[in-house]
Formats: structure tokens, sequence, C-alpha cells
């Protein structure tokens, strides 16, 4: 059983890749968009932390989170999207 609420604040934490959330069966397509969403929004802020000298790992890509919501057609997040790396405008 997944730790929902686990899973929408650290998906990390939960998740090894964005595959798993999307292979995972008890999962509503909503709640995945979501987790997958905010696992974006957690790698540019970690992008916006190397750019300001604080590296850490990073297991898992942003590209691989934005190829597993455009899998699984998750509509482009004009609130968040480009141009910043936080996805704001």
């Amino acid at each position: 059983m997944i730790a929902l609420e686990k899973a929408l604040t650290d998906p990390a934490s939960v998740f090894k890749t964005p595959e798993e959330v999307l292979a995972n069966d008890e999962l509503t397509r909503e709640q995945k968009i979501e987790i997958l969403r905010r696992w974006e929004y957690d790698l540019r802020e970690l992008q916006v932390a190397e750019d300001e000298g604080m590296e850490g790992p990073q297991p898992v890509t942003l590209s691989a989170v934005l190829d597993a919501l455009r899998a699984i057609g998750a509509p482009a997040d004009m609130e968040r999207s480009a141009p910043t790396k936080q996805g704001g405008s």
C-alpha cells in the first residue's frame, strides 16, 4: 500500500523512479499527475540550489519526470512551467 500523503509531499522517498509512479495500480491518474508535478517542482528547486553552489544528490532527472508526465498525457502546467527553474514566470 502506498503512503499517499508522503508520496505527495516527498515523491522520492516513496518511489525510486517516475516510471514506478506510472506503473502503480493503486493510484488514480490524477494522483500520479500530482505526485509527478510535485517531483518536478522539487527537482526545479534543486536546480536553483545547484546554481547557487549548493549541490546535492539527484538520482532522478527533471527530464525523466517530464517524460513520465507526457507519457500519462498530463496537460501542461502553465502556472509552474518555464521560463524559471522554479516553474514560474
